[in-house]
């Protein structure tokens, strides 16, 4: 398994706030439009799944692990092209100070671990910072 960690990333809220929010997917629903040129289609959310296109490709995400407050464990839902499972951790560490970090454990082949690793380690890096953006007050 390659294992890709973003930078720890600092967040002006509650754990329980962040938490609430990335934990249903439903509270996905108004930022897909956000997406640059409808590069995401096909949006469909329960609390726990969801799947969507990107650039044609079926994609689908379900969490597996919820630690309230502290971890989202997510994985794959119907056909991926690769197994993986992705944590968001945070951690408290004073009111209104949360520490997020994102990791994700992907089974790649070495041919894919080369092609993809600096563009999933950018990917997960940026996510981090735009999670951290939307929720700090």
């Amino acid at each position: 398994m390659t294992e890709i960690e973003s930078k720890v990333v600092a967040i002006r809220n509650s754990a329980e706030s962040v938490f609430t929010a990335l934990s249903d997917f439903r509270n996905f629903n108004g930022m897909v439009n956000m997406v640059p040129d409808g590069q995401l289609t096909d949006w469909q959310a329960d609390e726990n799944t969801c799947h969507f296109k990107v650039k044609g490709f079926d994609i689908g995400l379900k969490f597996v692990d919820k630690e309230p407050h502290k971890t989202l464990k997510l994985t794959g839902d119907g056909k991926i092209p690769f197994e993986f499972l992705f944590w968001i951790q945070l951690k408290e560490v004073a009111p209104y100070d949360v520490r997020m970090k994102l990791t994700l454990h992907a089974d790649l082949n070495m041919m894919m671990k080369m092609m993809l690793k600096g563009k999933l380690q950018g990917g997960i890096d940026q996510m981090a910072d735009q999670i951290a953006k939307a929720f700090s007050r």
